[in-house]
């Protein structure tokens, strides 16, 4: 039966040997399923249809074949498993990097929920290689993966519209579904589960903050054109200034890139240009890095935090509470996205749906000490 095929010797072995484990230095060889159906007594089928576990078997023979495995250390093939529905079911989570704090918390979420409900959990890297990313949805789709879960934004053009497209109707046709998480999805016929969280309400609320302690000059820092989870913050930005009355006029963006060392860079040469002296009074960073980054470079021109410029950031990076003063920031439910993902794309009906649903979790600002409120 498919699932449970013979074991082949180990590499090497010749002359008497044993089998299963062995104690006392002799070689040893792999135990098969024969060998299992030998020490228990019963058929080859028999020991198939008790590891499947899903086929009648008696008591009896169902507690003699567990003790020769458990006495042979008989390794069943778990990829024959999968390939015959009998296995382990997979979860896959697909990542752009294993060291962010966001991808980590929305894995850890994924991985936990899934164990929780009797899964396996691979979590994979792309480094932003779209070939890379490409190729990781092909292997899950091999690998009989339940569905895959797709974390974090990316910039939404023509091509990335494509290539989810690719990836929902692949997965579909597989048996399989793709689940967003943390993005949206380019259209509204794409057969995918949107996980994501309200990204343009937290920007909104964390500036109307700034604003109602008195700030009126406010830059946000941190661009990426096109990209979903950028924009979404500089919409929240500007609707912002505008519900507190002011005029287009009145906003400053500037930087390119997310993260330190992109923060930093910008700041510096925002302060290099006006000698020092900046016009705006605060600064709503596109994340917890980029403000972080800039704080660094307002240090070294002299500038203090919040006493000379307020700072404010987003997603709520273990950093946030550690910066000095603790940074202001929104916080981004990461984990419980996860966790969600997983529990939605199983509650959804079988057959795979072929429709889109999308699913909304909030966000909200936890104030710490990087906000002065003006005269």
């Amino acid at each position: 039966m498919a699932g449970m095929a013979e074991t082949s010797p180990g590499p090497g072995t010749t002359g008497p040997d044993t089998i299963g484990p062995d104690t006392t230095g002799g070689v040893t060889r792999r135990a098969t399923i024969r060998d299992v159906a030998d020490r228990a007594g019963v058929s080859v089928a028999t020991v198939s249809r008790v590891l499947a576990g899903n086929y009648p078997t008696s008591a009896a023979a169902r507690a003699k074949v567990l003790r020769a495995v458990k006495d042979l250390d008989y390794v069943i093939d778990g990829r024959a498993r999968a390939l015959a529905g009998t296995g382990p079911k997979t979860i896959a989570v697909i990542v752009s990097s294993v060291d962010s704090a966001f991808y980590a918390s929305v894995a850890q979420g994924v991985e936990q929920e899934a164990a929780a409900r009797g899964r396996l959990c691979m979590v994979c890297s792309h480094g932003g290689d779209e070939a890379r990313e490409l190729a990781l949805v092909q292997m899950m789709r091999e690998q009989r993966s339940e569905f895959v879960v797709l974390v974090g934004g990316a910039v939404e053009d023509e091509r990335y519209q494509a290539r989810l497209n690719e990836y929902a109707h692949g997965l579909a046709a597989a048996g399989s579904r793709l689940v967003l998480c943390g993005r949206p999805a380019p259209s509204p016929d794409m057969p995918v589960l949107v996980v994501e969280y309200d990204n343009e309400a937290g920007a909104y609320a964390v500036v109307s903050h700034l604003l109602s302690a008195g700030h009126r000059d406010i830059l946000y820092l941190g661009t990426m054109p096109g990209h979903t989870t950028v924009e979404p913050r500089i919409a929240g930005y500007r609707r912002a200034l505008a519900d507190h009355g002011l005029p287009p006029a009145a906003e400053r963006i500037a930087g390119v890139g997310l993260g330190r060392v992109h923060g930093y860079a910008a700041m510096r040469q925002i302060l290099a240009d006006c000698d020092g002296r900046p016009e705006f009074t605060a600064v709503f960073a596109g994340d917890d890095q980029v403000a972080a980054g800039a704080m660094a470079a307002m240090r070294e021109y002299g500038l203090r935090t919040p006493d000379d410029i307020s700072v404010v950031g987003y997603n709520n990076d273990g950093l946030a509470q550690d910066l000095n003063p603790p940074l202001t920031t929104v916080n981004i439910p990461a984990y419980e996205l996860g966790r969600e993902a997983v529990r939605l794309a199983l509650a959804e009906a079988t057959p795979r749906p072929t429709t889109q649903s999308r699913h909304l979790l909030g966000t909200h600002t936890v104030l710490r000490e990087s906000v002065r409120r003006l005269p």
